[in-house]
C-alpha cells in the first residue's frame, strides 16, 4: 500500500487564490471527480458483496453533501421507503423478483443519480421530486395488481410488503399476511364473518363472567393485564382512552385463557397495539392522538377488536415459545444475536465482555416486545410490514434487526463504561427517527444476512 501525504489545506486554498480562475475551477473538478469516483467503488464493493463475492472488512457508505439533505427533506414531498425503492422502475420482471429488500445494483443506481453537481442543484431538484413520485405510483399500481386478482399470491404480496405498504391498503395487507383473510376474495368476507363471530363467543365464554366462575390463576391474571394495559405505549394519548384499554384487555385475557402453555406474559401488550391502530385507520382519520373510539359505532368497534386478536394470535403461534415458562425462545435469540455481533464488529463486542455486560440485560426487551418500546410508535407500523412479510422466517431474521440496531451505535458505546452503557441502551436516542434511520438499520440487517444466509451453522 502506498501512503500519500496530502498538503495541508491551508496552503491548498491560499494558493488557489493566487491561481487563474480557471485553473481553480480544474483542481475544484478534479477533486470532485476523484470523490466521485471512490464513492462509486465503494458502491460495486457493495454489489459485489451483495452478490454472495467475499469483500473483507466493513462499509460504511455516507453523503454529507447539504444539498442531498436539503433535497431530501423538503417539506411537500412524500418519500415512499428508500430500500428497494427503485425496485419499480427498473422494469424488473417481477416473477424472477426472490423478494423486494433492498438490492445492491438499484441502491447503486439511486445513490449515483444523486451525486448532485452544487452548481446544477436546482435543476437537479426536480428530477429527484418526480421520480419520488413515479416510484410511489409504480409501487402502488404493484400493490393494486397483486390485491386485484381473485386470489392473492402471498409470495408476491411479501415481496412488496417488505419495504413498505402504502398506509391505506396495509389493513387488507397484514390480514392476507398472517393468513387470517382468506387470499380467495370470494371466500374473504365470508371467513372474516365467520371469524369475528368466534372471538365474540370466546369472550362470551371467558371474559363476560363473574370472578365466581374464574379460578384464583385466572383472577390474578386479569388483574395483571389490568394493571399493565394503562401502562401501554404511554407517550400515545390514544391508549389512555378507557375503551381502548378495555379492548385491549379483553383481546390479552381471551388470547391468554386459549393459551394455557404460556399464559399472559408482560410485553404481549406492547403487541397488540399495532394492530388496534392499523384496524382503526380504516375507520378513524388523521393523526393518532387526535383519535377518539368513541365516534366510532359499537359493531366497528367490535370488528376491529376481533382482527386484532386473531391477527396478535397468528404473529404469536410462530414464536409461541417467546412466551412459555423462563422463554427459552428469546434466550436462544439473544444467545445468536451475541455471536452474530461479534462476528460483524468484534470490538464492540470484545468491549462489551470486558465491562461485563450481558446481552441477555438489554435485549431481552428488544426480542419481548420487538422494539415497539425502542423506536417511535409512528414507525413501528412500517417496521411491522417488514416483520409479517417475513413470516414464518420472522425469528431468525429479528436477530439481524437487532444487531443493526446495535450497531447503529458501536463507536458511541465503544466510549462507555457499564454503568453508562445500561444507561444507554435502556434510553436510546430515537426520539427523533423517520424513515430514513429505519430504512437503514433494515438495509444492513438485509445486507448481513445475505452475507451469512448461504453458512447456515455460522451461528451454531
Amino acid at each position: 500500500m502506498v501512503v500519500t501525504k496530502k498538503k495541508p489545506m491551508k496552503n491548498t486554498n491560499s494558493n488557489l487564490k493566487d491561481q487563474d480562475p480557471k485553473q481553480g475551477t480544474t483542481a475544484i473538478d478534479n477533486h470532485l471527480t476523484t470523490l466521485d469516483s471512490r464513492f462509486n467503488q465503494t458502491l460495486l464493493n457493495v454489489q459485489g458483496m451483495l452478490k454472495g463475492r467475499s469483500f473483507p472488512g466493513k462499509v460504511l457508505i455516507t453523503r454529507s453533501d447539504p444539498m442531498d439533505a436539503t433535497i431530501l427533506h423538503s417539506p411537500g414531498i412524500d418519500r415512499s421507503p428508500s430500500t428497494g425503492s427503485n425496485k419499480y422502475e427498473d422494469g424488473t420482471n417481477e416473477d424472477q423478483v426472490h423478494r423486494s429488500k433492498p438490492d445492491a445494483s438499484t441502491t447503486a443506481n439511486q445513490l449515483n443519480s444523486s451525486m448532485i453537481n452544487p452548481v446544477n442543484t436546482s435543476l437537479e431538484a426536480p428530477r429527484f421530486v418526480m421520480s419520488t413520485r413515479a416510484t410511489d405510483t409504480a409501487k402502488l399500481m404493484k400493490f393494486t395488481k397483486v390485491l386485484g386478482g381473485v386470489t392473492v399470491i402471498l409470495d408476491k404480496l411479501r415481496e412488496l410488503a417488505w419495504s413498505g405498504v402504502p398506509p391505506y391498503l396495509r389493513p387488507n395487507v397484514w390480514r392476507l399476511l398472517l393468513g387470517y383473510a382468506p387470499p380467495n376474495s370470494d371466500r374473504r368476507e365470508g371467513g372474516l364473518r365467520r371469524k369475528r363471530i368466534e372471538y365474540f363467543d370466546c369472550v362470551a365464554q371467558y371474559y363476560d363472567i363473574s370472578d365466581n366462575e374464574r379460578t384464583d390463576e385466572e383472577i390474578n391474571m386479569l388483574r395483571q393485564i389490568a394493571v399493565d394495559c394503562p401502562r401501554t405505549v404511554p407517550d400515545v394519548n390514544f391508549f389512555q382512552q378507557v375503551q381502548v384499554q378495555k379492548s385491549l384487555e379483553r383481546i390479552l385475557y381471551t388470547w391468554a385463557i386459549r393459551h394455557p402453555a404460556s399464559g399472559y406474559v408482560q410485553g404481549i401488550n406492547d403487541l397488540a397495539t399495532p394492530f388496534l391502530v392499523v384496524f382503526l385507520s380504516e375507520h378513524l382519520e388523521g393523526n393518532v392522538d387526535s383519535w377518539s373510539i368513541a365516534d366510532l359505532d359499537p359493531d366497528k368497534i367490535s370488528n376491529v377488536e376481533a382482527d386484532c386478536y386473531w391477527c396478535l394470535s397468528k404473529l404469536l403461534d410462530g414464536m409461541q415459545d417467546h412466551y412459555t415458562f423462563a422463554q427459552p425462545g428469546i434466550q436462544r435469540l439473544v444467545f445468536k444475536l451475541k455471536e452474530l455481533v461479534r462476528r460483524i464488529d468484534e470490538p464492540i463486542s470484545r468491549h462489551m465482555e470486558e465491562q461485563g455486560l450481558d446481552f441477555l440485560q438489554f435485549s431481552f426487551r428488544w426480542f419481548n416486545c420487538l422494539l415497539i418500546r425502542e423506536i417511535p410508535f409512528h414507525l413501528v407500523t412500517r417496521l411491522w410490514d417488514t416483520y409479517l412479510a417475513e413470516g414464518d422466517a420472522l425469528p431468525d431474521f429479528l436477530v439481524y434487526i437487532f444487531a443493526s440496531f446495535l450497531l447503529t451505535w458501536s463507536e458511541k458505546l465503544q466510549k462507555l463504561d457499564f454503568q453508562e452503557m445500561v444507561m444507554f441502551l435502556q434510553h436510546l436516542p430515537t426520539q427523533n427517527w423517520g424513515d430514513q434511520e429505519l430504512e437503514m438499520v433494515l438495509s444492513r440487517a438485509f445486507m448481513w444476512h445475505t452475507m451469512f444466509d448461504s453458512c447456515p451453522n455460522h451461528l451454531v
